[in-house]
């Protein structure tokens, strides 16, 4: 299921709110389409038309422009040189696709679509022609409806498949994204398989990209019909709603395969709400999955770190590789991934990544990931484009929020490399300004050569104090030892509460001589102590914070996905003027320092989405679950939660969808106390 906000944004028009409209259109007697036009004859089904043999690669407007003005032929043309200009042509990139807004409010006389033409005042097919012209291709959108989701509501193409579809390949048209807006209530298997035919009676090869949210469980029957189907409702430019969106495409791996693929929606890398650490875990895992890697920034100002991401010759083979698998999890235990993938050349791609707000260390081994048993194995880092040889050991201390991605193989050419070093950090980040805190790092040889000359160093930022209490380096680590150093680490008094970047640095050389750099971010942060006494939880600082839909809320509701838009936390009908509003799935961290005995809250899910929204709330103790709810509904009242957070250093406020998925889970942690 997906979220629906209320506001005027793509989903806004979508699923549900498609039906009300459709209920309310039958009500007032319009003609429903209950067939498409006629075509003369219908082509015989086929099981796939040849196409998209790995997964898509290109542009969408979408994520950066929705139907605003700038939205037109000018910057459709201009994403096109681009991609010849900054490489990603060469990279794989091939689609430039046109989203909702293109078209005119009307059919014409002869009932044909025509461009809007104040956006493209040439026509469709003179900008199609350009983009063929620089050697790429061109898509195109519609719906599967009377009207597109737009709340102009342009023309869709429900009971006219076989004279759009014609009109799109007369245009050049090389890819159709068809929606699900104002679907009128008629069945979406057939609804997308008539399209699916209107295509292929055209005769010209169309890539078809059915988005129909997940609602029907596409991935059950779309691969007959679709190269590809979305399997979620839409992204949006947050950690939250990535994260949320990976974890509900992430167990449907079975479905995809070469020329139909689980499309988890476009990418958000450049856009700006998320980091750039938080962007290659975006562009990785969705290249882990198989999915379609369709641009969703305004290339035209993107900047050197988002072309770096998005032209990763090394992450994008990993999606484009022809055995066309998606990525199986291994384990996800207490937010800390592993992700394997098969490739046709027998290698594995492994995904370590980091759900949390600080750094983990997760491992694996290259047997459970699926290689055979070898005296040693090549590791290729993706991202820092460096090989290495382990004995089997696959293991990464993994920045907050991050993703390493490897690439193993059973080569016997593993002892030309250097051996693998992990790096690692033990002991609680979390620093009070003016005291010192005791930090202890490692540097583990992970090779099956040893690592000699070792040395490691940690730097804090400036004016910070950060000093050795024990040796810092190592003559020789044989594989499994380690370089463990004790560190006293000082944060200035008067630095203010927040996130500050620490630096581990291992140097070491191989057997050969082979000099060797290895670095790894942690997050510091800089804490007070809550005062004693009882007050609010929401005014006092956040460690971290994910949030399923826009940002975490300070005494207001969620409302949509951009910060400051909520509305008074209210629950069945009653107000509260302090507390969170969040939306599943949801984790707010605080620091407590174990100086605090209580958490206690009124909780439940907001008005502000009607009668929909199910949820259930957690507090956490230091990782350990020490309150919970069942699950709670928009037609329950505010439910007391108390919490013992006695001797915990973090609470952690969780919030999850209830077991039903994600739609409209808008909850509140109303009136939100602790006591200390």
């Amino acid at each position: 299921m997906r979220h629906l906000p209320t506001r005027t944004t793509r989903t806004s028009h979508r699923g549900v709110i498609g039906a009300l409209l459709a209920g309310l259109l039958c009500t007032a007697g319009a003609t429903v389409p209950a067939v498409a036009d006629s075509p003369a004859p219908a082509p015989a089904p086929q099981a796939g038309n040849g196409l998209a043999l790995t997964p898509p690669m290109g542009f969408n407007n979408w994520n950066s422009t929705h139907c605003r003005a700038e939205f037109n032929e000018a910057m459709v043309k201009g994403i096109a040189d681009i991609f010849v200009e900054k490489g990603l042509k060469d990279a794989g990139y091939q689609y430039v696709n046109l989203d909702d807004c293109w078209a005119k409010p009307q059919r014409n006389a002869d009932g044909k679509l025509e461009a809007d033409p104040q956006r493209f005042p040439n026509g469709i097919r003179s900008v199609a022609d350009y983009v063929h012209s620089k050697g790429l291709k061109i898509g195109i959108y519609t719906s599967a409806g009377t009207k597109t989701c737009d709340s102009v509501g342009l023309p869709g193409a429900l009971g006219h498949e076989y004279s759009d579809a014609q009109q799109f390949a007369d245009w050049g048209i090389d890819y159709l994204k068809y929606d699900n807006c104002n679907n009128q209530g008629v069945d979406a298997k057939q609804r997308y398989t008539t399209m699916r035919d209107a295509l292929a009676a055209t005769g010209r090869p169309i890539v078809y990209s059915i988005c129909e949210w997940g609602e029907n469980k596409p991935w059950e029957w779309a691969g007959e019909i679709g190269n590809l189907w979305r399997t979620t409702g839409d992204i949006n430019d947050s950690w939250g709603s990535m994260l949320s969106i990976m974890k509900q495409n992430l167990p449907l791996a079975a479905a995809a395969g070469p020329g139909h693929w689980n499309d988890p929606d476009m990418l958000e890398v450049g856009n700006g709400g998320m980091t750039d650490t938080e962007y290659r875990t975006h562009f990785s895992m969705w290249s882990v999955m198989a999915a379609p890697l369709l641009i969703g920034s305004d290339l035209r100002k993107a900047g050197p770190e988002t072309f770096e991401i998005l032209s990763n010759h090394e992450v994008i083979a990993v999606d484009q590789d022809p055995l066309g698998k998606q990525g199986a999890v291994l384990s996800s235990t207490g937010g800390r991934w592993v992700v394997t993938k098969e490739m046709q050349d027998g290698s594995r791609v492994v995904a370590l990544f980091n759900e949390t707000g600080s750094a983990q260390r997760i491992s694996t081994t290259a047997e459970a990931a699926g290689l055979p048993k070898a005296t040693a194995y090549t590791m290729r880092d993706l991202w820092e484009h460096t090989t290495y040889n382990t004995a089997g050991s696959v293991s990464a201390t993994v920045p907050a929020h991050g993703t390493v991605l490897l690439r193993i193989a059973a080569d016997r050419k593993w002892a030309a490399h250097p051996p693998a070093v992990e790096l690692g950090l033990n002991g609680s980040p979390l620093v009070e300004a003016g005291r010192t805190a005791a930090l202890t790092t490692t540097v583990t040889d992970l090779g099956r050569t040893p690592a000699t000359k070792v040395s490691a160093a940690l730097t804090g930022p400036s004016g910070w104090r950060v000093k050795a209490a024990s040796p810092t380096g190592s003559p020789a680590l044989p594989t499994g030892r380690a370089l463990t150093t004790r560190w006293q680490v000082t944060a200035p008094a008067g630095t203010a509460t927040g996130t500050y970047d620490l630096t581990l640095t291992a140097r070491y050389r191989s057997p050969a001589g082979t000099r060797v750099r290895s670095t790894v971010p942690f997050r510091a942060h800089v804490v007070v102590a809550p005062p004693a006494g009882t007050g609010y939880l929401s005014d006092l600082p956040q460690l971290s914070a994910a949030n399923g839909w826009g940002p975490v809320e300070k005494d207001t509701s969620n409302g949509e996905s951009r910060a400051g838009d909520g509305n008074p936390l209210t629950i069945g009908g009653a107000v509260f003027a302090k507390g969170l509003g969040v939306h599943a799935d949801s984790a707010v961290e605080f620091y407590t320092g174990g100086a605090c005995s209580t958490v206690t809250a009124q909780v439940g899910v907001d008005d502000e989405k009607g009668a929909k929204g199910t949820v259930a709330f957690e507090v956490r103790a230091d990782g350990t679950k020490v309150a919970s709810t069942g699950v709670l509904t928009n037609a329950m009242p505010a439910q007391p939660l108390s919490a013992d957070v006695s001797g915990a250093q973090v609470v952690r406020l969780v919030v999850t969808d209830g077991g039903d998925g994600v739609d409209s889970d808008h909850a509140d942690w109303a009136d939100l106390r602790i006591t200390c």
